[in-house]
């Protein structure tokens, strides 16, 4: 399955079973995030050409798919069971099941490959990320900067919903520092701002 076509099938499924702005954006932003760093572990890993391009589609498929049942069965004991359940009737791979698996604390899914890691990894600071760039006058992923994000994260005030540990785990479980994995993270979202509707406008004079 190419990347195009995987991805594209994750949007497709993603769009029907999320009707909210909000949280189908968090999944585009995840995504972004998620890919990033499919396309730099294909390159570790020496893969090109097809093989390169469907290892990353599974990783951007991943970060559509992680919450696609979280509108319509939001509790402990549904979300992602329900998704998962679904994906895998329709013969989705189970690295991506698994990785959708792994990316709630309470499935009992170990996050044992790459990917499991880079899902869980991208999650919160995906969304913590998108509010901060909310908060900019412009609206704008572009005025963001790592040290401002940093800054952010020890305001406990800000955006309280989101889990700090899982930025910090998360950054561990890929061998990086906390500035690091916010770097690669804005970068990719940086670079595709129009899609995720974070590419603001001037502010108002």
């Amino acid at each position: 399955m190419s990347n195009e076509y995987s991805r594209e099938r994750a949007l497709a499924l993603l769009e029907e079973w999320t009707k909210g702005e909000s949280l189908r954006k968090h999944g585009l932003a995840v995504s972004v995030c998620t890919e990033a760093y499919g396309v730099m572990e294909a390159a570790r890993l020496g893969l090109g050409g097809d093989e390169a391009r469907e290892f990353v589609g599974m990783y951007a498929s991943a970060g559509l798919l992680h919450d696609m049942d979280y509108e319509r069965h939001p509790s402990l004991e549904e979300h992602p069971f329900v998704g998962v359940a679904s994906l895998r009737e329709l013969g989705w791979d189970e690295r991506v099941l698994h990785a959708i698996l792994a990316h709630a604390d309470y499935s009992g899914v170990g996050r044992d490959s790459h990917l499991d890691r880079a899902l869980f990894a991208c999650d919160e600071l995906a969304g913590f990320l998108t509010a901060c760039a909310l908060v900019k006058p412009t609206k704008s992923v572009m005025d963001v900067e790592v040290k401002g994000v940093l800054k952010k994260m020890k305001d406990k005030a800000f955006a309280r919903a989101v889990k700090r540990e899982d930025i910090t785990d998360g950054a561990a479980l890929l061998g990086l520092s906390v500035e690091e994995h916010v770097g690669n993270c804005l970068g990719a979202m940086q670079a595709r701002a129009a899609e995720l509707g974070l590419e603001g406008s001037a502010p108002a004079i």
